[in-house]
């Protein structure tokens, strides 16, 4: 019902800027917080930031001051540029939402295919 694609991963240089985004499509009636994740290998998946429908974010520290959040509410779309990258930033990103579908009266949590950030040192 809801579907998630993100662009914009690949390999980038340790200091340099990359952007990410994602658009939600599908039987949407409304969205509340929509966020990226990330998974290392060997490791879970983690937080990175996350955005509310009214503009709150919320970051994971070790990213604070190096990667900013928004959100166009009328586009569903987040995005996420992540700027001074580090070679410890290398994971998949995957994009998260709680979105509501046409015709639910519950909010679903959806995870995109994840695209993949490589931080070469």
């Amino acid at each position: 019902q809801v579907q998630l694609v993100e662009s914009g991963g690949g390999l980038v240089q340790a200091g340099g800027s990359r952007r990410l985004s994602c658009a939600a499509s599908g039987s949407i009636f409304s969205i509340s917080a929509m966020g990226w994740y990330r998974q290392a290998p060997g490791k879970q998946r983690e937080l990175v930031a996350t955005i509310t429908s009214g503009a709150g974010t919320n970051y994971a520290d070790s990213v604070k001051g190096r990667f900013t959040i928004s959100r166009d509410n009328a586009n569903n779309t987040v995005d996420l540029q992540m700027n001074t990258l580090k070679p410890e930033d290398t994971a998949v990103y995957y994009c998260n939402a709680r979105a509501r579908p046409v015709g639910k009266v519950i909010f679903y949590e959806y995870w995109g295919q994840g695209t993949q950030v490589t931080v070469s040192s």
